[in-house]
């Protein structure tokens, strides 16, 4: 084949509609559990008689919280892959991919930190931007004993492994496939990922779906979901307790 044609030809495989990963059927039923979940969020921040200055929660409560946060992680984690596994997929159609060299490790953690830096810089303007919050808080939640904070820690592993599954993993590319474009596929997974935090108030819900923009842009650049697994479990640790211990 000629150069010129070989280029083409490569132009347009690159440029080519990606195919979706499980049925259109099944990404209805994904959105409608954010529709239930988003629908709980905004319910639980109007509802009235909880716990005073402010609270989301009373921290009598904080471990039962982080495993219901766990156990609904790996649940959504088990939708997204059950239908990937049903139209042929696999775990690693929603990872694209494992480690193979101590290479590939090392470079996901060079690109690790510095992402993070974009992302606290993101999360701090963004919150700077909107203003103060009047939304109920989750400050009470936050880990002080020891076994609340390795609990929390487990969480956080999750949510790294999952949450990046399902949003960066499955939804962007369902979206991806749905709309054709891969920036408008970013800016929606991070849209509902955003709302599926609405339990935080909107402010938080417009700082996180920010925050997940930029997880969709490192994995469309990436084309993995390896640092964005390290990334994200880093920074629930970080926020979520490391902190905290640190500044206090």
């Amino acid at each position: 084949m000629p150069e010129d044609k070989l280029v083409d030809a490569k132009s347009t495989e690159s440029n080519k509609k990606p195919t979706q990963i499980a049925s259109w059927i099944h990404l209805v039923g994904f959105l409608l559990i954010g529709v239930c979940v988003a629908s709980s969020g905004a319910l639980l921040q109007q509802a009235g008689g909880g716990p005073a200055n402010g609270q989301l929660a009373s921290h009598s409560i904080a471990i039962h919280v982080y495993l219901a946060v766990l156990v609904m992680d790996w649940a959504l984690f088990y939708y997204c892959w059950a239908g990937v596994h049903r139209g042929g997929g696999s775990l690693w159609s929603l990872s694209g991919g494992r480690w193979t060299s101590w290479k590939s490790v090392a470079t996901d953690i060079g690109i690790v930190l510095p992402f993070w830096v974009l992302w606290e810089g993101a999360a701090y303007a963004t919150s700077r931007f909107l203003g103060p919050s009047t939304a109920k808080t989750v400050d009470s939640l936050l880990p002080e004993s020891l076994l609340e904070v390795t609990v929390w820690i487990a969480t956080a592993i999750t949510a790294g492994i999952c949450e990046e599954m399902v949003f960066r993993g499955y939804l962007l590319r369902q979206l991806h496939a749905l709309g054709g474009s891969i920036a408008l596929a970013v800016a929606g997974q991070g849209v509902v990922f955003g709302l599926f935090h609405w339990y935080q108030g909107w402010k938080s819900v417009v700082v996180i779906s920010v925050l997940g923009i930029l997880y969709g842009l490192l994995a469309a650049w990436r084309k993995n979901l390896r640092a964005n697994i390290v990334a994200h479990a880093w920074s629930d640790i970080w926020e979520g307790w490391l902190k905290f211990l640190i500044f206090r």
